[in-house]
């Protein structure tokens, strides 16, 4: 299942970076590559979003939503097996999904491009083109460089995976920062992001493209659902900002698993036309209630 295929120097450097590899040296990476992971980009989401500047938030947000759909569709394109399936010597130290065998494509997901370069690409670069700021600036390059080489490092990726999601984060961030700028009716765009990411559903088979499509849909959707009847505003006080951002963090987390619980964990876990429905669904109702409902608590915290 997949296909193999890579250039020889991808294995020698990929051989060469696990060489050095000690305990400690795994452990960074794996600290490294959370950067690039779907709670730390949730995060970083949230406290733009909730606390900081809700355009700000809004702005970041439509550029790594739509990153983390696109990714998955080309990824289930190429199909490309991840390095340690087909390169001995490589080690996979950090597998997408702990409770599937590596060689489950569906679980583990493709090698190309690799997500979490694509994601650290989308967010970090996103900051600066927002506020242009030296430390802003050197967080876009730095971050996304050490989570790329970071999945070197694990085995999980080819360097021309890294690279490839490199340079996707960056022109979604460059597209849709265009396009936010120029497309003054916010609901005819992602009406049509949305309807132009529903192709995937024809070919996509990995669990990483239902997430975020869901994920795609409740963040649109709260979006226009709170600018029209929520329209709350940022609040820079210190424990605001920490109380609203524990919250939606608490909500996302909490949420998403209660919502797991009326189905059977094989049904979650299999690779089926349901499981990835409900998948959607689950994400979908997840983001909408964090971007459009939670924010309407608001005001009653504020006065308290």
């Amino acid at each position: 299942m997949g296909s193999t295929f890579y250039f020889a120097w991808e294995a020698d450097v990929l051989l060469w970076l696990q060489s050095f590899m000690s305990d400690i040296g795994e452990k960074l990476a794996e600290l490294v590559t959370m950067f690039g992971e779907e709670l730390i980009i949730v995060g970083v989401l949230g406290f733009l979003y909730w606390g900081y500047d809700k355009k700000f938030g809004i702005f970041v947000g439509t550029n790594i939503i739509t990153a983390l759909v696109l990714n998955p569709m080309i990824k289930n394109v190429f199909v490309r097996r991840r390095p340690y399936l087909d390169v001995v010597g490589v080690e996979c130290l950090r597998p997408i999904s702990d409770g599937a065998e590596l060689s489950d494509l569906a679980a583990q997901g493709y090698s190309f491009p690799s997500g979490h370069s694509t994601s650290a690409a989308a967010v970090y670069a996103s900051l600066p083109f927002y506020q242009r700021k030296g430390w802003l600036i050197a967080i876009s390059v730095l971050l996304p460089l050490a989570v790329g080489v970071s999945r070197v490092c694990l085995g999980v990726h080819y360097p021309t995976d890294v690279i490839a999601g490199w340079l996707l984060g960056l022109f979604c961030v460059l597209l849709m920062s265009f396009l936010q700028r120029r497309i003054k009716r916010r609901w005819v765009m992602y009406a049509t992001i949305i309807a132009l990411s529903l192709i995937g559903c024809f070919y996509c088979t990995s669990k990483d493209y239902f997430t975020s499509l869901g994920m795609m849909i409740g963040f649109f959707a709260g979006n226009l659902f709170e600018e029209r009847f929520v329209r709350f505003e940022d609040d820079h006080r210190p424990l605001a900002m920490l109380v609203r951002f524990g919250g939606g963090v608490a909500i996302f987390l909490g949420l998403n698993a209660l919502l797991k619980l009326p189905f059977p964990s094989e049904l979650l876990s299999s690779a089926t036309p349901l499981s990835y429905v409900i998948r959607v669904c689950r994400y979908a109702v997840v983001l909408f209630v964090d971007v459009a409902l939670y924010p309407m608590l608001f005001k009653f915290l504020k006065k308290r």
